[in-house]
């Protein structure tokens, strides 16, 4: 199965410093058919103005990925990190028994991120956070492991649930396959250009920042029909 949420058709609410896209329900908004997918909980495309950002609040016992898209995020929180992630680069906040971050962009111009919550395995472990750079050229033409609950998944960012986030980017006409299994789903949105999911007759279009949810198929093929730049999760 192969389902097109269109980015037109996702929850939306505009605070101004903040112009936040919710693909599964969040905050005041809420659809009972997109409550989750798998132990994926939400995955929230956000705009941040220039010198604003989310002031301290608390987390617990949830997997938080921020990819981020353009600009910067500067994060700090009750544990004492501090550390500032770039466009392309990726940021993991284990939540676990609890802790307080803060979020600023920083920056002149506007952050643009994906932020990505997943159920841990296992509650109540220890809080922790982590960063690093992913160079875009790495991932060109081929999917590459961002963040892993999987201990053989190599320089991925650890994460303590049964899944994985990945990217790729791929130039006009190039293709790309993850093996993903058909008792698994995932679930894609490209961050910018226009891919083309599934072979044979079983084809679906998405566009920059739709969001499409992935079940039953054993292998997702992407044929990108402009540059493209794709951020997917391998959930349970």
């Amino acid at each position: 199965m192969i389902e097109l949420r269109p980015f037109d058709g996702l929850g939306h609410a505009n605070h101004g410093w903040l112009d936040a896209t919710h693909h599964f329900s969040f905050a005041d908004y809420y659809d009972d058919a997109r409550v989750h997918w798998g132990n994926l909980r939400v995955w929230n495309d956000d705009a941040i103005a220039p010198k604003s950002g989310f002031p301290p609040h608390p987390h617990r016992d949830m997997e938080i990925i921020t990819y981020v898209r353009e600009g910067a995020i500067t994060h700090q929180d009750s544990l004492g990190n501090k550390g500032r992630t770039a466009a392309g680069d990726v940021q993991v906040m284990s939540a676990g028994t609890g802790i307080t971050h803060a979020e600023y962009n920083l920056e002149d111009e506007e952050t643009r991120l994906f932020q990505i919550w997943i159920l841990p395995t296992k509650a109540g472990e220890k809080p922790s956070w982590g960063t690093r750079p992913f160079p875009k050229g790495e991932r060109a033409g081929q999917f590459v492991t961002l963040a892993s609950g999987f201990s053989d998944d190599g320089d991925a960012l650890p994460i303590r649930t049964d899944a994985r986030v990945v990217a790729a980017t791929l130039a006009k006409g190039e293709t790309a396959q993850y093996r993903l299994g058909r008792d698994r789903k995932a679930y894609l949105v490209p961050a910018r250009g226009a891919i083309e999911i599934g072979d044979g007759s079983d084809k679906v279009q998405a566009n920059a920042r739709d969001g499409v949810a992935i079940s039953e198929i054993e292998t997702v093929t992407v044929t990108a029909l402009e540059d493209s730049e794709l951020v997917m999760v391998d959930a349970a």
